[in-house]
């Protein structure tokens, strides 16, 4: 799915100066949710137990992004970069 697609790499910095759209990215696919929750609790195991980063593929109001950063918490709605940046939930792509 990602394979094709190229992601414009942002610094964990800008996130906070971007806007999201409220839609789900990944629509009616039930599975591809359920792996996204898997992916981004042991991202937050990773970063808080071992200090590592990951890379979070998401989507904002103008298209394809990517960061490598620490996933420090998860919430029903967001997730928690360092210094309280937040990506919404539902624009998430995929956590590698």
């Amino acid at each position: 799915m990602l394979t094709n697609l190229s992601f414009q790499t942002v610094a964990k910095e800008q996130i906070k100066f971007l806007k999201f759209p409220k839609e789900e990215v990944l629509c009616k696919n039930q599975q591809a949710k359920v792996n996204r929750c898997v992916d981004l609790q042991r991202a937050m195991s990773l970063g808080n137990l071992e200090r590592e980063k990951v890379k979070i593929f998401f989507i904002d109001e103008d298209g394809l992004k990517k960061v490598e950063t620490t996933v420090w918490g998860i919430t029903d709605t967001s997730v928690i970069l360092k210094e309280s940046t937040i990506i919404p939930l539902e624009r998430i792509v995929k956590v590698a």
